[in-house]
């Protein structure tokens, strides 16, 4: 599975059980995205929690939809966050990301 460099950046709330956080990225493009999920989503050790010292290196699982292409700046792809349900705040799950932005589970 593909996964996206991302940043826990605070616990938001205790309710729903395990508790939710936020998370950020910034796209290709260099916009700013704010991801708000329970904690497990983004982090499968137990690092997330209310007395965690963020912000905290996360990742989020993706799949990729969009061919990579050359940029200025390097290569992009577009990906969705749909593994796990995950979506931005205003609801977009589709992104177009520099491709050192994604990992593959199990690599740093």
């Amino acid at each position: 599975m593909v996964e996206l460099r991302a940043e826990a950046v605070r616990w938001v709330d205790d309710e729903p059980f395990p508790g939710v956080v936020e998370v950020r990225f910034t796209d290709a493009a260099g916009r700013r995205w704010s991801l708000v999920d329970k904690a497990p989503v983004f982090d499968a050790q137990g690092a997330l929690g209310p007395d965690s010292a963020y912000p905290l290196e996360v990742s989020v699982a993706c799949v990729i939809i969009g061919s990579a292409r050359l940029q200025e700046d390097g290569e992009v792809v577009t990906v969705s966050t749909t593994p796990h349900g995950v979506a931005a705040t205003d609801g977009r799950d589709e992104f177009t990301v520099r491709c050192d932005q994604l990992t593959r589970r199990g690599q740093a």
